[in-house]
């Protein structure tokens, strides 16, 4: 069985490399790329302004490398201004940007899934938040649900596009393990993490071959619900949830290697 991971290209190295080191014979199709955004200037600005927030919220350790990445030379983190979190990947980032465990706040590390939603009833419903101001880090759009509910709840909410997600490169590596994978759907399991992978990857079968559709036996692991149901509506045969780490897939696998 060969693992197909689809996350960005720079993630996508590390966990071939981290399954590797467990046995797993894994390759990267990385089904979407992240860049940075056409103007940093917002983010230098929102930098220099974050002592003004209560929480500032980052959607995924992608928007942490890149808000991190663009911070002014004289730009601290300020004290008492939470960091939220939406899991372990988001954490470390945050962590090595510097940042101790009391300044991050984040779902419980045996939460059923890490999202918004675990953040939020977990650790943020019950504080007072009228009056208080939000940022939200995120690529170019994304779920409205944490600011709409904050917004419910009394606060002033900002949202900061820190990067951007395009298309992957589909060059001649990748059309080769994908022509691969689609002849031989039995023999490799697609370990997705983002619904517009999913879609990056439908809008390219489209467009190469429009009769073409996933074939029959396709199967997928998928790191939340929303995840798994386009995963399903796209013509996955079969789709487990997986717990979004490496330690997670590699014990999907033992549980069930078929």
């Amino acid at each position: 069985m060969r693992v197909i991971v689809t996350r960005p290209a720079a993630q996508a190295a590390s966990w071939v490399e981290a399954l590797a080191a467990h046995g797993v014979d894994a390759v990267a199709l990385p089904l979407i790329r992240i860049c940075a955004p056409l103007d940093g200037q917002p983010v230098a600005t929102t930098w220099r302004q974050l002592g003004v927030n209560r929480l500032v919220f980052f959607v995924s350790a992608n928007a942490v490398a890149h808000f991190f990445a663009m911070r002014p030379a004289d730009a601290r983190w300020p004290d008492g201004v939470m960091a939220g979190s939406t899991g372990p990947g988001t954490t470390a980032a945050l962590r090595a940007g510097g940042l101790t465990a009391a300044q991050i706040v984040e779902p419980a590390a045996d939460s059923a899934q890490f999202d918004s939603e675990s953040l939020w009833q977990q650790r943020l419903r019950q504080l007072d938040w009228h009056g208080a101001t939000v940022q939200i880090v995120r690529g170019d759009g994304g779920r409205e649900w944490l600011a709409d509910t904050l917004r419910g709840h009394g606060a002033t909410v900002n949202l900061i596009a820190a990067y951007r997600r395009t298309e992957p490169d589909w060059d001649a590596p990748a059309l080769t393990r994908l022509t691969l994978a689609l002849a031989q759907p039995d023999e490799h399991l697609w370990v997705f993490s983002s619904s517009e992978s999913i879609d990056h990857l439908m809008r390219h079968l489209r467009q190469s071959n429009p009769a073409m559709p996933l074939p029959a036996g396709a199967r997928a692991l998928a790191t939340h619900p929303r995840i798994a149901s386009a995963a399903q509506h796209a013509g996955f045969a079969s789709v487990r949830l997986v717990r979004p780490g490496v330690a997670d897939v590699v014990a999907s696998l033992q549980s069930d290697p078929s």
